[in-house]
């Protein structure tokens, strides 16, 4: 198994910057796919970006330029640098890991408001 925390959540204007981390402690953090999911008030929790072991990378249409998902597994940690935040990137942003199983972060609130 493997626990998840979510932190760098925040208020930011459009057009600004974030930097998401998930720190994960339990099993090898290196062998498990990661992904960001984010959840919008009164809409269904979608995909935004994955990684697997391996270090590929993919990404929602709607971020895909802007978002950047990297891991440091030496840190066990996951990374989502999110660049030209526009009013739809708000929401619950949720770090997820699978392997034989799924897991989830408690989930970290994103604010873009001016």
């Amino acid at each position: 198994q493997v626990q998840l925390v979510e932190s760098g959540g925040g208020l930011v204007q459009p057009g600004g910057s974030l930097r998401l981390s998930c720190a994960a402690s339990g099993s090898a953090f290196s062998i498990y796919a990661m992904n960001w999911y984010r959840q919008a008030p009164g809409k269904q929790r979608e995909l935004v970006a994955g990684i697997t072991s391996g270090g590929t990378t993919t990404y929602t249409k709607a971020v895909k330029g802007r978002f950047t998902i990297s891991r440091d597994n030496a840190k066990n940690t996951l990374y989502l640098q999110m660049n030209s935040l526009k009013l739809e990137d708000t929401g619950v942003y949720y770090c997820n890991a699978q392997r034989l199983g799924t897991y989830w972060g408690q989930g970290t609130q994103v604010t873009v408001s001016s």
